[in-house]
């Protein structure tokens, strides 16, 4: 661990976030006794000795973002929120339980893994490994207290493999069924992923949340206790105690991604485009605001052409990003992993045909197709939009230079 130097506050103290003893103990002291504030990174990221400035004070954990898109920001959450949040998923889940700690603390699911297991006084069961085996899944889950509540937290990814591997492995199967709850966020499911999990006898739930909002604060559309939701000019705004306090370092950002109304109520800017259901009040997510492209003169929502792609059998893990056109100015493309069902003939035709069925606009008709033989993720479990990116512009220097289709036609699937 390291020390990180600031001014009129406690330090701000570095651990390497699979030192799960060190980090879990200054954790305990921050979130319970407010101490000293803890900032988990991976090992090889642990500083020597950078300065910190901590304001305001009553920080207990920094949180890096995954960076998907952009650099990392760090993010700034009090103990008050930490603890709030805790309770607040306690009482959704029916109570006090174990955790099964399956993501890296150095993301904010993670970390709240082990914010609910102080609170609760009891000790999490850590998935060892580099990578997320269903069958180490299994028998992790084989050591959690049988007698009481069992919890875990995982990305569609980690899922993903569950269900499949459940398929034909009945001890995958089983620990599956084994939850009091799962919980399941950080990126939207692919279509039917939940559905699958649920018909085999889990207990899953879709959590919406950020490391802004120390977490999943929405389970199933639906806000947890004391947190607010509403839509101001098409883009979601979240409201609670569980609110962070800051970017750290950076106050234009932080004072453009949180604002306080007449009453004030401190609202956190999601960034997500959504709508409250009028029938049943849930919330639904459509998209990023920063993911909407101008095709053709045409708003299109990447986040909408993603859904309707994955409706696509074989397509079920694809990503769709955008890409420039000189005749459009801006199209979508989808990114996906080679599959039998995915490399049929006119796959780009059947896409168009999937978008058109969702009710969308011909302008948002996937223009170009790259299969991966597995696509980039962060150790988060989400996909890694920057490689992705790389990828497609590579794909297009090729095509380019090796050109001889007719300009007119779209772009056969490429395949790195």
């Amino acid at each position: 661990m390291a020390l990180l130097s600031a001014r009129g506050s406690w330090p701000l103290l570095a651990v390497a976030s699979d030192d799960l003893p060190a980090l879990t103990a200054q954790l305990r002291d921050a979130v319970l006794l407010d101490a000293m504030p803890v900032l988990p990174l991976p090992r090889e990221r642990v500083p020597a000795d950078p300065v910190v400035s901590l304001e305001p004070e009553g920080i207990a954990l920094v949180i890096e973002t995954s960076g998907s898109t952009a650099s990392p920001k760090r993010v700034a959450l009090s103990s008050e929120a930490l603890r709030l949040s805790a309770r607040s998923v306690m009482r959704e889940l029916g109570g006090h339980g174990q955790w099964l700690l399956a993501l890296p603390t150095h993301y904010i699911a993670g970390a709240q893994v082990l914010v609910r297991s102080i609170i609760a006084g009891t000790t999490p069961v850590v998935l060892e490994g580099g990578g997320f085996d269903p069958v180490a899944f299994a028998a992790a889950s084989a050591r959690l207290d049988p007698a009481g509540l069992r919890f875990t937290s995982l990305v569609p990814v980690q899922l993903a493999r569950l269900v499949d591997a459940a398929e034909t492995d009945p001890a995958v199967a089983e620990a599956m069924r084994s939850y009091d709850r799962i919980l399941v966020g950080g990126q939207s499911a692919p279509t039917g992923l939940v559905e699958r999990a649920c018909a085999m006898g889990a207990l899953v739930t879709r959590t919406y949340g950020s490391t802004e909002t120390a977490g999943g604060c929405v389970y199933d559309g639906r806000p947890l206790e004391n947190v607010g939701v509403r839509i101001v000019d098409g883009v979601v705004e979240l409201s609670g105690p569980m609110l962070a306090e800051e970017y750290l370092g950076d106050a234009e950002l932080t004072e453009a991604a949180f604002t306080t109304d007449a009453a004030g109520n401190r609202w956190y800017r999601t960034g997500d485009l959504g709508s409250i259901d009028d029938d049943d009040g849930r919330l639904l997510i459509t998209g990023r605001a920063d993911d909407v492209i101008i095709s053709g003169g045409v708003k299109v929502v990447l986040g909408e052409v993603e859904r309707a792609v994955r409706a696509v059998p074989g397509f079920e893990h694809a990503v769709v990003l955008r890409v420039e056109d000189l005749e459009w100015g801006e199209r979508a493309a989808v990114v996906a992993p080679e599959t039998d069902a995915a490399a049929a003939h006119d796959a780009l035709g059947i896409l168009a045909a999937a978008t058109d069925a969702a009710g969308l606009t011909p302008a948002a008709r996937p223009a170009r197709l790259l299969f991966v033989d597995e696509l980039p993720s962060l150790d988060s479990g989400k996909p890694d939009l920057q490689t992705l990116a790389v990828l497609l512009e590579r794909d297009r220097d090729r095509e380019r230079a090796s050109a001889s289709a007719d300009a007119e036609s779209p772009p056969p699937p490429s395949r790195i």
